[in-house]
């Protein structure tokens, strides 16, 4: 099982990007994805929650984002989606995807992670 992130790049402050994150598994059916989220690490600093939502969709944010990014999830598709508006040179980071589990028909997978995307916001 896997997690397959896409659409980092650089902006200019104010501008827009939008990251996607896909589940995957190689040779298993996915069942159910419970939580998935993006979390951010700038240098030098702790890898941060930026937002996260469950399959029924209700969302939690981080306060710095409030308002400026919006989580969304396409469950039959496996994908949660990171729409970020006002970028700011403070979000500039490696986000990084996560599902808290993720059941197969043979197994429980818990705390995937991706590979990071980065994101610098400058001009």
């Amino acid at each position: 099982v896997q997690l397959q992130a896409s659409g980092g790049g650089l902006v200019q402050p104010g501008g827009s990007l939008r990251l996607s994150c896909t589940a995957s598994a190689a040779s298993e059916s996915i069942l159910n994805i419970r939580t998935m989220g993006w979390y951010r690490q700038a240098p030098a600093k702790q890898r941060e929650l930026v937002a996260v939502i469950v399959s029924g969709g209700r969302t939690n944010y981080a306060d710095s984002v409030k308002g400026r990014f919006t989580i969304s999830r396409d469950n039959a598709k496996k994908t949660v989606h990171l729409q970020m508006y006002s970028l700011e040179p403070e979000d500039t980071a490696v986000y990084y995807c996560n599902a808290d589990r993720i059941e197969t028909r043979e197994s429980i997978y818990r705390d995937i992670w991706g590979r990071g995307t980065q994101v610098t916001v400058s001009s």
